[in-house]
């Protein structure tokens, strides 16, 4: 067979030839195969100006040439080609020598060479010689197939850049934080592991892999730190306990609310060896309170039990799976920092990792927990969290105080919040 002579015979002219012949037993759309192409294109190493030149020599095709037992080949002359895409000459060759050596068209030559053809009265092509396009229908299934590996290696990226951005601000909001209260720790030396990484970020497509190494290393330096962090807070928390005086510590136990110390129940101290016993005497008892104990002992004991009761009639409400539902933004932050939430102590441990991003202190953190307890504390941090996230909230360390002073004054139903939300969604 004769060649023109602008190209010589290549390993990728013979498979393209092979893959041409499959593509004429099957029977794939025009816009099917187009559609797979592009999709994947520049994946496969094509050029703009490589489509570009597909997208002309689909033009020239009819729907019938894609059926089966047929091939789409187009035998536009150069001229034509060169005038429909503004390439010149050696551009145009550079650009057809691509697609086929990529496998998505073929050359058909003709005895002498030249490009021509001849269709019958309804238009199917009865010889023809030129660019065959059926490789791309032998190739469209294998496209989309390729597309949607893609797609979830985009999807993945995406994710692991997401986790890499929580544990990097996390890194960084614990080494400030440590370095601005004066904690004790090696931050110089965390510091500069954590710029190393930094440094070792991409600066442009990364495949997965790489950015699943980078994002161990982020985790295991972000453990770290947090370990540091939280041996210098207790160190810390153990010398301001040391030096505050006893007097403040019943002070702080009446603020957490003072007028159930006054409206609570009345507690019968009598001087009488046998005084009337009651079902109560039982319960403290039960408690492990003496039945001699002095009243300040007897009056924080009720204190305690009134807080622990309040406390569970608050979260009995509210359950894990509607507070992630009403709180979408959140629950998005959440399940790439910590991935699948059981129950609400992982719930506790996320939105405490999740709190520097929205600049509530740990101060305010530890005092909504230390009022509220741990579960409405974090019910109330991850509300905040999703209203800052949605524009709502412009303050949220001032918003999370004020729901802290608003169960104090017994006026706190997060439930209506979040099934507010539920209701917002859903309208």
């Amino acid at each position: 067979m004769k060649h023109t002579g602008w190209r010589k015979p290549t390993p990728g002219l013979g498979v393209a030839e092979q893959l041409a012949q499959a593509g004429e037993r099957v029977a794939v759309p025009k816009s099917t195969a187009f559609v797979a192409i592009k999709r994947v294109g520049a994946h496969i190493g094509l050029k703009a100006g490589d489509l570009l030149l597909l997208d002309t020599l689909g033009a020239f095709t009819q729907t019938q040439d894609w059926e089966e037992g047929r091939r789409p080949i187009v035998w536009a002359s150069n001229a034509y080609l060169m005038e429909q895409t503004g390439f010149s000459l050696s551009a145009l060759k550079r650009h057809a020598r691509r697609l086929v050596e990529a496998g998505v068209i073929s050359f058909k030559d003709s005895p002498n060479g030249k490009r021509w053809g001849r269709r019958d009265e309804e238009g199917v092509i009865i010889e023809a010689y030129g660019f065959d396009l059926s490789p791309l229908s032998a190739r469209a299934e294998e496209f989309e197939q390729l597309h949607i590996e893609i797609q979830a290696e985009r999807a993945l990226c995406q994710r692991l850049k997401r986790q890499i951005t929580v544990s990097r601000r996390m890194i960084r909001a614990r080494i400030e934080a440590a370095l601005s209260g004066a904690l004790k720790g090696p931050w110089t030396q965390l510091t500069t592991l954590f710029e190393d990484l930094l440094a070792r970020l991409p600066r442009r497509h990364t495949a997965s892999e790489t950015l699943e190494r980078l994002m161990d290393w982020f985790r295991e330096l972000q453990e770290r730190v947090e370990a540091a962090y939280l041996k210098a807070v207790r160190a810390d928390e153990v010398v301001e306990n040391m030096a505050e005086p006893i007097e403040e510590v019943s002070e702080k136990t009446q603020e957490m609310n003072p007028r159930e110390v006054i409206s609570g129940p009345h507690i019968l101290t009598t001087t009488k060896l046998n005084p009337v016993t009651s079902n109560s005497s039982e319960k403290e008892e039960e408690a492990g309170i003496a039945p001699n104990a002095p009243p300040e002992e007897r009056v924080d004991r009720e204190l305690e039990d009134w807080v622990a009761e309040v406390r569970k009639k608050r979260g009995a409400a509210l359950d894990l799976p509607t507070v992630m539902q009403a709180c979408p933004e959140f629950a998005s932050w959440a399940r790439n920092v910590g991935g699948y939430l059981k129950d609400w102590g992982d719930l506790h441990r996320v939105a405490g990792q999740l709190r520097p991003m929205i600049g509530v202190s740990q101060h305010a953190w530890n005092l909504a927990q230390d009022r509220l307890g741990p579960q409405i504390a974090t019910a109330a941090l991850v509300l905040t969290f999703d209203k800052h996230a949605k524009g709502e909230v412009a303050s949220p360390g001032g918003y999370l105080r004020g729901m802290i002073e608003k169960a104090g004054a017994g006026e706190l139903h997060l439930e209506r919040s979040f099934y507010g939300r539920l209701s917002g969604q859903a309208a």
